[in-house]
Order: structure tokens, then C-alpha cells, then sequence
């Protein structure tokens, strides 16, 4: 006969220890478990808004009509400075010099940097280290120093301060962000793609245009883009050898100590929507390389 069988146990499932180890975590616990899973993401956020929110002051402003001189603080909105960004003197005249000077010294300190860059990193001469040192330079002081040296230089050499010695400050000034970004660039190049260029018969301007300029391009753009965004920029060293030359931040920094016109805030708003355009195109173009 067959032995009887035995009552099957219940399942772990449904004893109250197994139902117990199954309950959901509290509300507070699951909010600190997600803290910190996204603790950098919240924090690179922060740190977004808080360098954003001048800009949307900047911006809420440009709409302002203010009662007095200052245009701080709010009174109605109205869209006169934008109908009219250049209603105050001397506003756009200051405005299209700094881009002027901002694009000369780009040009300029692209120019050398990119050469003197090409120079550090593939070659090696005497007093190179010295070099390396003296392009660090500008980056490392403050710019009242190099701003006084240069002012100094001009004027024992007896040249007029304007537009020429703004354009050479800014140029001298820019140069070494150019250098380090063409540089860094450079470095991180496989010297093997120019041997396959050579080995394929190409002459050194060849190889320069189709392989190492191509390259290289990434670092010199940024360093361009660096260094008009610094020229334009500036104040303290175009303080120092302007002269009677006023440039758009030495118009912004003169206007508010009479009264800080809409229109500025209009010209920065312009800006940084025009900045915020070329960073979203250029990361469009970047996707649409990649995927191609």
C-alpha cells in the first residue's frame, strides 16, 4: 500500500515574517536613497542656476520702465529699449568698438598661438621651459599687473593710447589661453596619421591642411572663442591703456554711476542669447557628426 502522504507546508510567502521582509521602504527612506543616487546631478543643477540667474534678472529688466536714472527696480513692463537699443549716446559707437578690438585680437592671438603651440609641442629648443613659463604667465597674475606693465611700456615709449594699444594689451593678454588650449590639443594627436599622410606621398602642406590642421581645429576654435569672449570682456586692462577710448564694459561701468540705461540690459540680454545659439549649434553639429 502506498504510504500516506503528508500535509504540504504552507508557502514562505505567506508566513508573516516573509510578508514582513516585503514591505516597502518608508517615504523618507526612499527620498534619501535617491538623494544620493543623484546627489551630483542636483548639485551640477544648483551651481547652473545659481550662474543663470543674473542672466534672467538681466533679462526681466531689459522689459523695465523705470521712473528715475537707476534701473533697479522694478516699475512697468514696457518694450521701449527694445525698439530702441541704441537711444542712448554713445551706446552702440562703444559697443561696435569692443567687437571690433574683440575680433582683431582673436584674429591676432590665434594667429600666434596656434604658431607658438605648434612650436612647444613638437619641437625642442633652447630655453623652452622658459618659454612654457613665460605663456603661463599672463594666466597666472592678476590682470592689474600685466595691465600696469603694459601701461608702463607704452608710455615710455611715447605711443598714444587708444584703439592700437587696446588692440595690443588684448592680443598679449588672450595669447596664452590660445596657446594652452592649441596645445593641449596638439599633444593628444596620434603622430602616426601625418606619417600614413607622408607615406601616401603628401607633401608637408598637404599634411598640414588635410590631416594636422582638421585635428586640430577643436583646440583652435576654442581658444578663438576664449579669447573674444575675454577681449570683449575685459575692463581692468583696457582701463589701463585706453586712453580717451571707451569700450563697451568701460561705457556700462562709467553709466552706472549716473544711472544704468535699459539699453544695457538689452545689448547683454542680446549677448547671451546669442551665445546660448552658437553652444546649441555647435552641440547640434556635434550630434549630427556623430551619428553620421
Amino acid at each position: 500500500m502506498p504510504a500516506p502522504s503528508t500535509p504540504s507546508t504552507p508557502r514562505a510567502a505567506n508566513t508573516p515574517r516573509a510578508a514582513s521582509t516585503r514591505r516597502a521602504p518608508s517615504p523618507l527612506t526612499a527620498l534619501t536613497r535617491w538623494l544620493r543616487r543623484n546627489l551630483v546631478v542636483l548639485a551640477g543643477l544648483a551651481t547652473l542656476a545659481y550662474l543663470i540667474l543674473p542672466n534672467v534678472v538681466v533679462l526681466v529688466f531689459s522689459f523695465n520702465k523705470p521712473n528715475g536714472r537707476f534701473n533697479y527696480t522694478w516699475q512697468r513692463f514696457s518694450t521701449d529699449a527694445w525698439t530702441d537699443p541704441c537711444g542712448v549716446a554713445d551706446l552702440c559707437g562703444s559697443l561696435s568698438l569692443s567687437l571690433r578690438i574683440a575680433i582683431w585680437a582673436t584674429v591676432g592671438a590665434t594667429v600666434l598661438g596656434t604658431m607658438i603651440a605648434f612650436a612647444l609641442a613638437r619641437y625642442r629648443f633652447r630655453a623652452r621651459g622658459a618659454v612654457n613659463s613665460l605663456i603661463f604667465m599672463p594666466m597666472a597674475m592678476p590682470e592689474v599687473v600685466m595691465a600696469a606693465s603694459l601701461a608702463t611700456l607704452f608710455l615710455n615709449m611715447g605711443v598714444d593710447f587708444g584703439f592700437w594699444t587696446i588692440l595690443i594689451a588684448h592680443i598679449m593678454f588672450c595669447l596664452s589661453f590660445v596657446v594652452t588650449a592649441v596645445k593641449a590639443r596638439v599633444m593628444s594627436m596620434d603622430p602616426r596619421l601625418e606619417q600614413a599622410a607622408q607615406d601616401l606621398y603628401a607633401s608637408p602642406a598637404q599634411t598640414f591642411l588635410r590631416v594636422t590642421l582638421p585635428i586640430a581645429a577643436p583646440g583652435i576654435a576654442a581658444g578663438a572663442l576664449l579669447s573674444f569672449a575675454l577681449s570683449f570682456d575685459d575692463f581692468i586692462i583696457t582701463n589701463f591703456n585706453a586712453g580717451s577710448t571707451v569700450t563697451f564694459p568701460m561705457f556700462v561701468w562709467g553709466s552706472a554711476q549716473r544711472g544704468t540705461p535699459v539699453q544695457i540690459n538689452v545689448i547683454g540680454t542680446a549677448m547671451f542669447a546669442l551665445a546660448v545659439l552658437c553652444v546649441l549649434v555647435g552641440q547640434l553639429a556635434g550630434t549630427r557628426r556623430k551619428r553620421s
